[in-house]
């Protein structure tokens, strides 16, 4: 880091929870606000709507605003959920359809995984969003007061260009550190590797990591007329950090005890899961006494794949009848619809309120998901689909946390014995609190 915040070597140290994440955030704060010789701070949040990523920040400006002013920057799909965390929004992209061009980035109708021709056509698409968001950024802060602090999620690289521009302070917010490139330590995006164990699969790693920089050199390249225009000169600082995350402070929104071993950026700061879900107004989910209950969810993206879920989890719930099945489509609206006696599909189950009355989750390996399993030490079944999602099924797996289910839902026979011996983790730690 430089000299906006230094950094704290406690950082690395184990044991994170969301219950720390707060008071990291906080210190952090009170860091910056002793370089700027102010008693509190302005801070614009940004973030794109989508839960996976609107949700952690909004965790954040809440643990903010306990001291300092906060607005939240996104596009109007995002205004309602931000209103309902009790925060003040500001809209951009508005009447352009960029919720729309969004959506069709995230879901594409089927996986993209490490495809470099779909990783090719989102990026594209993204570019011709990127170049209105920076317009009306940069004329927002040109006619507005401008605050002390942009923390932007990640994805949104641009917002730093215009803090830079600006003169204004920018960290990142990474919810899922392992997509940081590292010169050591299992790549993300390569299907979910694990540390190396043996001389072939170190070398390997390292033809993977080539791998990875190659291809965003090359789509770089590709695009660099678009990019200039953007303002965005380099990939890479001068120390082989990624120019699109802060290079004063990256807020890592993890507990560094599941994260393998790698030699992180210096501005890198562990400060523990942001875990937050708006009180949306959608059907409560029911559950009966007599019968433990199994969430199933694939977040709010991957609407390629849920109604293949569906189908399997109908196979499954009809050889387990002592159980009930939610799924979770991931919707803000108000459906509910039972399948069978012990199936049903909700439009939306709020991971805060009602996951703790779970005994076992199937889930994708999404960041949020994950620490919230963790947070109630829930027993978990991870399906990864796409994204990111790989790397975090393989940090679950090392670190005994979850099953990463390699074969999906196939072999409903062996799903019921996983789920199985999930429940009696479940019921052990129910007599336990019992006593």
């Amino acid at each position: 880091m430089n000299s906006t915040v230094q950094p704290e070597q406690a950082n690395q140290k184990p044991g994170y929870s969301a219950s720390d994440t707060p008071n990291n955030l906080l210190n952090l704060l009170q860091a910056l606000m002793a370089t700027k010789g102010k008693k509190a701070l302005r801070i614009d949040f940004l973030a794109p709507p989508f839960a996976g990523h609107l949700h952690p920040v909004l965790a954040l400006a809440r643990a903010a605003a306990a001291e300092h002013s906060v607005q939240v920057i996104s596009t109007p799909a995002a205004g309602k959920a931000i209103a309902q965390a009790g925060l003040q929004a500001h809209s951009v992209l508005e009447g352009s359809e960029a919720d729309d061009t969004l959506d069709q980035i995230a879901n594409p109708g089927k996986a993209v995984r490490s495809n470099p021709l779909a990783l090719w056509r989102q990026f594209r698409a993204a570019l011709r969003l990127f170049r209105q968001f920076r317009t009306e950024l940069d004329q927002h802060y040109r006619t507005k007061a401008k605050p002390d602090l942009i923390i932007a999620d990640f994805t949104l690289p641009l917002a730093g260009i215009i803090a830079q521009q600006h003169q204004i302070s920018w960290w990142t917010s990474m919810p899922s550190p392992c997509v940081i490139e590292t010169s050591e330590g299992p790549p993300a995006y390569c299907g979910g590797l694990q540390p190396p164990e043996n001389r072939w699969q170190y070398w390997l790693q390292w033809l993977h990591r080539k791998k990875v920089r190659c291809f965003k050199r090359i789509v770089f390249t590709l695009c660099y007329p678009l990019l200039r225009d953007l303002g965005v000169r380099t990939l890479y600082r001068a120390d082989g950090s990624e120019a699109a995350y802060s290079p004063d402070c990256i807020l890592a929104l993890a507990d560094p005890a599941l994260e393998f071993p790698r030699n992180w950026p210096q501005a890198l700061q562990f400060i523990g899961p942001a875990l937050y879900t708006p009180p949306l107004t959608t059907p409560e989910p029911q559950f009966d006494a007599e019968r433990p209950a199994i969430l199933i969810t694939l977040g709010t993206h991957l609407h390629w794949q849920k109604e293949a879920v569906v189908a399997a989890l109908s196979e499954l719930a009809a050889i387990c009848p002592e159980w009930d099945f939610h799924f979770s489509d991931g919707r803000h609206d108000q459906q509910h619809q039972p399948l069978r006696s012990n199936l049903h599909r909700y439009s939306y189950i709020s991971y805060q309120s009602h996951l703790a009355k779970y005994a076992a989750v199937i889930h994708h390996g999404g960041a949020g998901i994950m620490y919230h399993c963790l947070q109630h030490a829930i027993p978990a079944l991870v399906w990864p689909q796409d994204f990111d999602q790989f790397d975090h099924a393989a940090r679950l797996e090392v670190a005994g946390k979850a099953v990463w289910l390699r074969n999906g839902l196939r072999n409903a026979q062996a799903i019921r014995r996983l789920l199985a011996d999930c429940l009696q983790q479940w019921a052990i730690k129910v007599d336990e609190k019992g006593e």
